[in-house]
């Protein structure tokens, strides 16, 4: 199971109805029940850049399906009410946020849960300032942390954002030659730096020294050899790129 998300778009609702239901509960209660439903399904408001606004020192940050996970001084998004973050369907787009807005944003086990990947891919690039950085954490999709999961919906592997990366100013691998032309990107003008794509083979600690070598070559490595030894995680740091106006 991915940490944080599991079932986190359907606790919200299940939670709504066992509080509504149980015996014992007053109409004020049943009321609250009823709001927090509403609160749920209502339309999203754009929001401007003061408004509910979380930063850290001049940084804006944006925490992606956070979970419990609930940071401050970030601004906390998810399906569900966990207390202290804003409650926003992450499947619909626009996000309630202006473009150029974020300076980070951090997508931690929640992109796996998600309808559409290059929708989402594409909102992350508007929402991010120019030359934010994103963090991706994902499940690998031989590990049973995805295929446990059924609410699970994208496999990821260590090229899943291939497609979105901007190769200027480096020398291409000849795999690299290949898929430039043949992007899958269906005319999203979303681009990524992408500095660091590796895996997390395991979170138990004397299973870690496996990181090393798995990474020397990771994209030969997930080609040869992951059959037999399935990584936990992928992660990515990625760089937005956009090109300057003149």
């Amino acid at each position: 199971m991915c940490p944080r998300k599991t079932a986190t778009h359907r606790a919200g609702a299940l939670r709504i109805q066992q509080d509504a239901l149980l015996p014992g509960k007053g109409d004020g209660q049943m009321a609250c029940a009823e709001v927090r439903a509403l609160r749920v399904s209502r339309p999203q408001k754009m929001e401007t850049p003061t408004n509910r606004e979380a930063s850290d020192a001049g940084r804006r940050k944006l925490n992606v399906g956070c979970g419990v996970d609930v940071r401050p001084g970030w601004t906390n998004i998810d399906v569900v009410d966990y207390g202290g973050n804003q409650i926003v369907d992450t499947n619909k787009y626009p996000w309630p946020f202006p473009e150029n807005h974020f300076d980070h944003i951090l997508c931690s086990h929640i992109l796996e849960h998600l309808n559409n990947f290059n929708a989402v891919v594409t909102e992350l690039y508007r929402v991010a300032k120019p030359d934010a950085t994103i963090e991706v954490r994902v499940p690998f999709f031989l590990s049973t942390k995805y295929y446990s999961e059924p609410d699970h919906r994208i496999p990821f592997g260590i090229r899943s954002f291939d497609n979105y990366e901007e190769f200027a100013g480096r020398k291409l691998k000849f795999y690299e030659k290949w898929k430039l032309r043949q992007r899958t990107d269906y005319g999203s003008p979303a681009r990524f730096l992408i500095l660091e794509k590796k895996f997390n083979f395991s979170n138990f600690t004397i299973l870690k020294w496996m990181n090393w070598w798995i990474n020397l070559e990771p994209v030969m490595f997930e080609r040869f050899l992951a059959g037999v030894f399935q990584p936990e995680e992928v992660v990515f740091q990625l760089r937005v790129f956009k090109p300057r106006k003149a």
